[in-house]
């Protein structure tokens, strides 16, 4: 019965996905998109935020942030969403990421001194797709090591 609900590519269905597997990947990416947002709202950065951005570009800040915001969004459509979505993980990620940059740079326009910048959402694009490809990758490092040991 449990193997129906399996694909052959490993995939699960959308009969497997529950309220609690919902909650434990959406609630991590609903998380972290309000502390991007809390952070935006500020008209100035915190002084420790501000001596990195001396050292850095703000566009690296951008790229980091956004590529965790990416790996949540892929583990989130590729185990607590239906078949689909599941399938079309690493894209329906890599997009959301880039529609919160946009939502995020919107959002600037009106916060007192602070200001959109398109290479900002460049930086969010590239970085939530790095992210979501990056844990895509490891999702796929994993079930193989998980693969060879069984056969060992």
């Amino acid at each position: 019965m449990a193997s129906d609900q399996i694909l052959s590519t490993g995939l699960r269905t959308g009969s497997l996905v529950t309220p609690l597997s919902i909650l434990q990947h959406w609630g991590p990416v609903l998380l972290y998109a309000g502390l991007i947002f809390f952070g935006s709202s500020l008209s100035s950065p915190p002084e420790a935020i501000s001596s990195v951005l001396q050292k850095f570009s703000d566009k690296i800040l951008h790229f980091c942030e956004y590529a965790v915001l990416g790996g949540l969004l892929y583990r989130a459509c590729r185990h607590a969403s239906g078949e689909w979505l599941s399938r079309h993980a690493l894209p329906a990620a890599a997009l959301g990421a880039a529609f919160y940059g946009l939502s995020d740079e919107t959002h600037q326009l009106f916060v007192p001194f602070r200001e959109a910048d398109l290479f900002d959402l460049v930086a969010d694009t590239v970085g939530g797709t790095v992210g979501a490809w990056g844990w895509s990758l490891l999702e796929r490092y994993r079930r193989a090591s998980a693969v060879q040991q069984s056969r060992a």
